[in-house]
């Protein structure tokens, strides 16, 4: 990696640090997938590991496959195109996000199905994606992306500059990725009339748009910036798609009107994992634990980390920020000559030194810029390097001791701290006397935890638990 100039670097950090997703490495060949309808044209081996490698793989769900097969069948046959068949492959991630492939290979994360209550904000979410296929929405989008791709490709030509031909290509995908807002609303109402014409609860669609909202509120600022493919970067919900779902909705009947079928979908969902995979690596507090690696750091006081596939990255107070990540360095090369290589600029000279933390070989030097200045260590552990860039606008003695006492943490995991158990969401029945406090002492979170049991719930403010339903919490 090189980083042109002290500045741009700066900003490279603060936007990665953002969360600022890269394009999954496609070049390993995958197993061709078989199709389980004949009539569902198959996945190519590049669409279908792009996606797995960018989400986490494939997650075991059966439950919710089950459920699935059932409510994609009841809205196929309801829709105009009851001939098409589609086919839902849940994806390990934690973030929230859902979409199709023209083919009607539908996707859903993990995370977003924690997020539904029922069986009608479930076949909603579905019935979005589908309506995107019936309108050829993904079409278009892919026949735009490449036409721009084709458009930066012969400017390069014409210009002698393929050097930034690649870089306008993921400019044009990135730019294109999102539909269009009228094909949102397109699809907001074409999915709501297919549910309620399939038999479900029309309203499930604006419910699920208003958590969507609420639960967007408690996200942290590293995630609220960004975070990795996530469902509101190309789904936005606003008040105003809510108010023309609810609109859409009374077009078939009053609210209430058939059961949400909450049990059901509640059980389905019972035991899925929530949060980060501990396979790679958790957060826990300002702390970064990976089981498997077997490591964990801790950040200064007063940061927010984020975890994804690329790296780790964090944000702190009075702009600051952090960054792990794995990076190629020779084995019998030294860390300080890979600090002096030349993959940032402003680094300087004098600060290079080679430091030990905790019995691993480390270096340490600083680089600054015009208005960021960078921490920056590398220490080997086992056949890997790993590089934690500190970054703040005013690298004083005090941020900068700051920042040599985090990286102190650097340490191996004892057999116990490596067996962390990931989250999971939990089912409980709510007696008659259960309030939303009873259960927000049992929800293992971060902080906010009766607004997150209410927002995990779906639970407006005032509202209580209702004795002998099913509630979801968070718990080991």
């Amino acid at each position: 990696m090189h980083w042109p100039s002290p500045r741009a670097a700066a900003l490279a950090l603060a936007l990665i640090l953002a969360g600022c997703a890269t394009a999954p490495d496609t070049t390993a060949p995958l197993p061709e997938p078989v199709p389980t309808e004949t009539r569902l044209p198959p996945l190519t081996s590049r669409d279908h590991g792009r996606i797995l490698t960018a989400f986490g793989g494939e997650y075991s769900a059966p439950g919710i496959e089950r459920l699935a097969t059932e409510v994609l069948d009841r809205l196929a046959a309801a829709s105009d195109k009851p001939d098409q068949r589609y086919r839902l492959t849940v994806l390990n991630s934690p973030t929230i996000n859902a979409f199709a492939l023209p083919s009607g290979h539908l996707y859903i994360t993990r995370g977003m199905l924690a997020l539904i209550n029922d069986m009608s904000e479930f076949a909603a979410v579905l019935g979005h994606e589908m309506a995107h296929v019936s309108a050829r929405h993904a079409n278009q989008r892919e026949d735009q992306v490449r036409t721009s791709e084709l458009v930066a490709v012969m400017r390069a030509r014409l210009l002698n500059d393929m050097a930034g031909a690649e870089a306008r290509r993921e400019a044009a995908r990135v730019s294109l990725a999102n539909f269009s807002r009228s094909q949102e609303l397109e699809a907001d109402t074409i999915g709501v009339a297919l549910i309620a014409k399939a038999g479900f609860d029309p309203y499930g669609a604006s419910r699920f748009l208003e958590t969507m909202d609420r639960n967007a509120a408690l996200r942290s600022p590293s995630q609220a910036s960004g975070g990795g493919p996530d469902f509101l970067a190309s789904h936005p919900s606003t008040p105003e798609r809510i108010r023309q779902a609810v609109l859409a909705a009374r077009q078939h009947m009053a609210p209430d009107g058939r059961p949400r079928d909450r049990e059901r979908y509640l059980r389905a969902i019972d035991g899925i994992t929530f949060g980060e995979d501990p396979r790679q690596g958790v957060v826990r507090g300002r702390s970064f634990i990976h089981p498997r690696l077997g490591f964990t750091v801790t950040a200064p006081e007063g940061f927010t980390l984020e975890n994804s596939r690329q790296a780790v990255t964090g944000l702190g107070p009075n702009e600051m920020a952090i960054r792990l990540d794995v990076v190629r360095v020779q084995a019998n090369q030294a860390l300080t000559s890979y600090l002096s290589s030349g993959w940032i600029d402003g680094l300087a000279a004098e600060t290079v030194e080679a430091v030990t933390i905790n019995g691993f070989q480390a270096a340490t030097a600083v680089a600054r810029g015009s208005d960021w200045s960078f921490r920056i260590f590398v220490v080997r552990f086992g056949s890997e390097v790993y590089r934690i860039i500190y970054a703040a606008r005013d690298l004083n003695a005090e941020v900068d001791g700051s920042f040599r006492a985090s990286m102190e943490t650097f340490r191996r995991l004892t057999s116990a701290e490596a067996a962390v158990k990931p989250a999971r969401v939990r089912t409980l029945r709510a007696g008659e006397g259960d309030t939303v406090l009873t259960f927000a002492r049992r929800m293992q979170v971060p902080d906010r935890a009766e607004e997150r049991f209410r927002v995990l719930n779906g639970l407006g403010d005032g509202e209580q638990p209702r004795g002998g339903e099913l509630v979801k919490v968070i718990a080991e």
